[in-house]
């Protein structure tokens, strides 16, 4: 009986040994492939979480301070542990304040960005504009900024709403180096960007009367090219100012495209492709789906 017990703890010795090894081998072949994953194993409640799983602190950046755009606030993870963090800008629309995207901050940062959301130089800056302020902001946090330690200069991206949608579509085009780019029911006269190279989310608002997703967001969508990385998702019954509000939507599908784009991240693959289902809160999703 002892030996028979004796043999029986080994071979629990052994699989337990052997499961340990395994779940190692696997973590260490998951960082090989995913080097930026930050966070935990996601699931469609993390993402669509109010928070993250980090813990997050925020700097106010005066206007005076920076050049190029009208300051701002940042938020980033308290924690330096897991290494440096993509970043991202966030612009406002036409005659609206950063105020008006700051819920995105906290929301953001604590899924494991540094999130900066801008005022502009004016608040009636057009789309061109407030494109250069993105990239101007982006340069300010990787050069300048007090947590410029904490961002990898490499992985950056720019969102927006409204002329501040329009503005990502600019900026993405100016700079190719751009990770991703995200368009809240974005405004633009220019609804042509064949030399965007960026990866594209573009979120349009079914009842949107100000920038109607037939004349804005979807033929903005459409003049993206169609073998690079896009995607389109409307918000069913929503209006031209759902983002200027806590929307679960709005935030687990930037979420999933800034982790897959910024962070390389590829266990998020499941939530950009095919993306979101249509029902209550989507009407339409749309997707070159390159994976």
């Amino acid at each position: 009986m002892r030996t028979s017990l004796t043999r029986l703890s080994s071979g629990l010795a052994a699989l337990t040994v052997l499961f340990a090894s395994t779940v190692f081998a696997q973590s260490a072949a998951l960082a090989d492939e995913n080097p930026y994953a930050r966070g935990p194993e996601p699931t469609q409640q993390s993402i669509e979480a109010t928070r993250g799983s980090y813990d997050v602190s925020q700097t106010r950046v005066p206007s005076y301070s920076v050049r190029g755009f009208g300051g701002g606030t940042i938020y980033y993870p308290t924690s330096t542990a897991d290494g440096t963090f993509g970043a991202v800008a966030i612009a406002p629309g036409y005659t609206a304040s950063q105020s008006s995207m700051a819920w995105l901050g906290p929301r953001l940062a604590s899924q494991g960005f540094v999130v900066f959301t801008i005022d502009t130089t004016s608040r009636y800056d057009q789309p061109s504009s407030r494109g250069d302020q993105l990239l101007a902001a982006l340069d300010y946090l990787t050069t300048s900024s007090d947590v410029r330690s904490r961002i990898d200069p490499e992985r950056l991206a720019v969102m927006g709403h409204s002329m501040g949608g329009g503005g990502t579509f600019e900026a993405a085009k100016d700079d190719p180096a751009l990770q991703a780019a995200i368009g809240l029911t974005p405004w633009n006269t220019d609804k042509t960007f064949p030399e965007v190279s960026t990866p594209m989310l573009v979120i349009g608002a079914q009842n949107d009367t100000v920038a109607p997703v037939r004349t804005h967001a979807e033929p903005l969508y459409e003049g993206l090219p169609d073998d690079g990385q896009k995607a389109y998702i409307e918000l069913r019954g929503a209006s031209h100012f759902a983002p200027n509000t806590s929307d679960t939507t709005i935030a687990s599908s930037s979420i999933a495209w800034l982790k897959r784009f910024v962070d390389d991240d590829t266990r998020y693959d499941r939530f950009v492709c095919p993306g979101p289902s249509t029902g209550i809160a989507v009407s339409e999703v749309r997707s070159t789906c390159p994976f």
